[in-house]
C-alpha cells in the first residue's frame, strides 16, 4: 500500500496552480475538466514525476471550508512538504513574496516553517538539521 494522491482545498484552482508551480516549483501532472469550472488538477514534484500527486481540489463542500478555516484559525498546517534545507527555502520563498506564519524553527530532529499558500491553507515545510 502507498499514498498516490492527497489534496489541499483551494478557493481558486487557477491561482493555486500558479502558486504551486511558479512559486513552490511543482509541475502540473493532470488538468482535466470535470464539469462547470472545476478541474481534476494535480501537481507533482519535478524530482518524482511519477510520485505522489497533490490534488488542488475546489472548495465546494461547506464542511471542507469549515475544516480548512478552523485549521488556519488555530495555526495548524493542512499539509507538510519535505525540503532539503528549510532555512534556505524560507529565504528563497520570502524573496518571492511568500508570507510565513512561522519562521524556521528547530524542533528536535527537524526544522520546520509554515507558509500561507495564498489559496486558504497553511503549509508546513520540514527538513532535517544540517
Amino acid at each position: 500500500m502507498k499514498i498516490q494522491l492527497t489534496n489541499v482545498f483551494v478557493d481558486d484552482q487557477t491561482e493555486a496552480l500558479r502558486f504551486y508551480t511558479e512559486i513552490l516549483g511543482f509541475t502540473k501532472k493532470h488538468d482535466v475538466p470535470v464539469g462547470g469550472q472545476d478541474r481534476w488538477l494535480t501537481v507533482v514534484s519535478p524530482e518524482e514525476p511519477d510520485g505522489t500527486e497533490l490534488l488542488l481540489e475546489p472548495l465546494g463542500h461547506p464542511a471542507a471550508r469549515t475544516y480548512r478555516d478552523a485549521l488556519v484559525a488555530d495555526g495548524v498546517p493542512l499539509a507538510q512538504f519535505t525540503v532539503d534545507d528549510v532555512p534556505a527555502e524560507y529565504e528563497r520563498l520570502r524573496a518571492l513574496g511568500v508570507r510565513f506564519t512561522q519562521e524556521p524553527l528547530e524542533m528536535g530532529p527537524v526544522i520546520t516553517a509554515v507558509l500561507d499558500d495564498t489559496c486558504g491553507n497553511l503549509i508546513q515545510l520540514a527538513s532535517r538539521p544540517r
